[in-house]
């Protein structure tokens, strides 16, 4: 398989159709991160509700990975009450756009 057919095949087995739709825009993002820093941008930050465990990194995730963790908390396929009360607000191009921006951070962002 080549590089793209590659990707391709990556993004659907992911994320479905849906991962391909729309290209995120890291620029665009920045405006946006202010949600996510509150806790995703403090390095060691453990919840405390509804149970305490460490807030997972998002720096150098995979854009479709991402885009699919989002849909899944919006959707109610993954149950973080606050994870699903600030998917349930983005739109597929903001979260496109975050997860361009996390995915092109690396290790530097929480």
């Amino acid at each position: 398989m080549h590089g793209r057919h590659l990707l391709i095949a990556a993004c659907l087995a992911l994320g479905g159709p849906a991962a391909l739709a729309l290209e995120g825009d890291a620029k665009a993002a920045q405006a946006k991160t202010s949600m996510c820093m509150g806790c995703h941008g403090i390095p060691g930050y453990r919840t405390a509700f509804p149970d305490v465990y460490p807030v997972p990194k998002l720096g150098g995730q995979h854009a479709a990975y991402l885009v699919r963790a989002l849909q899944a908390y919006r959707d109610g396929e993954r149950s973080h009450p606050t994870m699903r009360a600030i998917a349930a607000s983005l739109s597929e191009q903001d979260m496109a756009d975050l997860a361009a921006y996390y995915s092109a951070a690396g290790g530097e962002t929480q």
